[in-house]
């Protein structure tokens, strides 16, 4: 395809997946342009969707039981493709799967995308791409090594609850019921976060009130993380070690994962080099445009990857036009620029979104 539009949106998270995105902008351009071929590619940087756009890029969805946040049994998915499989933290214990929407902060566990993960290595997998993002909990990922086989020992021997305040008894770590087909598994973290895991940028201090935690239950998740890395060693400073509530450290340090940005990873695997080969136009965007956006989201992203123009749609936008075209973004086109109420924003985005892709479409596609 030559000369089309590369429409390449993350979700609008709380409102419309990548997927719905995507088509919505496609529809606004066909109104407008109808003789202008579009192409859609919906985008995720490792947070919630990631699953979603790796599917709608012809990987197959597979779900599989898996304990939510609290311990509670849920269905969730990954996407397989041969020997790679795209795992999402957020699928079973992100945010989204607390019941009630009820923050666990001191014994939420990252156990669920431990499960996750054995399930894709059993169905074959070698190469997992793990997205971070969403995540309810701040155990240090040690809910993630314990669903792999490993134990978490207090000085008596008895294995530790579940939670990230648990950590604070850790006296040894048993790696040695670890799945041992682990070690032939390639794990490539997916993460725009480069916090390390301790310290006043870590995870409990940076992340931790997000999901729920005062002060004093930060203090109590930075001791047990500080004691957390005393016993399984590693380098709590790494960058990223301290993303997905320190889900990064376990990676890094016991499964011997990498770590790069998730828009780059997510872009590979996708194939947006060959969905973009020869178009006019990019059309990206995301929920929500700001600050967060400059530092590797997936609309910065996908705009450092093109030399032609790239325009975007949001629901909101609170950057300026300088720091837009900084990241090579030239506009953006926010559903607040057509209806002013937030709440009917989110109620009507899709043909909001239409509406304003057949202006951004009539400016753009002369």
């Amino acid at each position: 395809m030559s000369g089309h539009v590369l429409v390449a949106p993350d979700k609008f998270k709380g409102s419309l997946s990548a997927t719905k995105v995507a088509d919505a902008v496609a529809a606004g351009i066909g109104i407008a342009r109808p003789d202008v071929p579009v192409r859609v590619l919906p985008m995720a940087d490792g947070g919630e969707g990631t699953v979603a756009a790796a599917v709608a890029a012809g990987f197959s969805r597979v779900d599989v039981p898996a304990r939510g946040p609290t311990g509670q049994r849920v269905t969730a998915s990954f996407a397989l493709s041969g020997t790679t499989a795209v795992v999402e933290l957020a699928e079973a214990s992100g945010l989204r799967r607390l019941p009630g929407g009820v923050t666990a902060p001191l014994t939420a566990s990252s156990a669920g995308t431990g499960d996750v993960l054995a399930a894709a290595v059993l169905a074959g997998a070698r190469r997992v791409v793990l997205g971070l993002g969403g995540s309810a909990c701040t155990d240090g990922g040690a809910g993630l090594l314990s669903a792999l086989g490993a134990r978490l020992l207090d000085a008596s021997g008895a294995e530790l609850p579940p939670g990230g305040a648990a950590l604070r008894d850790l006296a040894r770590l048993d790696l040695s019921g670890l799945d041992p087909a682990l070690s032939e598994v390639a794990v490539v973290l997916a993460s725009d976060v480069d916090n390390p895991l301790l310290g006043p940028q870590g995870a409990a201090a940076v992340y931790g009130p997000q999901k729920g935690a005062r002060p004093a239950a930060v203090r109590i998740l930075a001791d047990g993380l500080r004691r957390w890395a005393e016993v399984a060693g590693g380098d709590p400073a790494a960058a990223g070690a301290g993303a997905a509530g320190g889900v990064g450290f376990a990676a890094l340090t016991v499964l011997g994962a990498s770590m790069r940005p998730g828009i780059e990873v997510l872009a590979e695997l996708l194939g947006f080099d060959d969905a973009v080969r020869g178009a006019r136009l990019v059309v990206t965007g995301e929920g929500r445009m700001d600050a967060q956006t400059l530092r590797g989201k997936a609309p910065a992203g996908v705009a450092a990857r093109v030399d032609v123009p790239v325009v975007a749609v949001a629901g909101q936008c609170a950057l300026s036009t300088t720091q837009l075209r900084e990241v090579g973004i030239e506009a953006v086109y926010a559903l607040t620029d057509v209806e002013p109420d937030p709440a009917r924003c989110v109620a009507e985005a899709g043909p909001l979104l239409t509406a304003v892709s057949a202006k951004l479409a009539e400016e753009w596609l002369p």
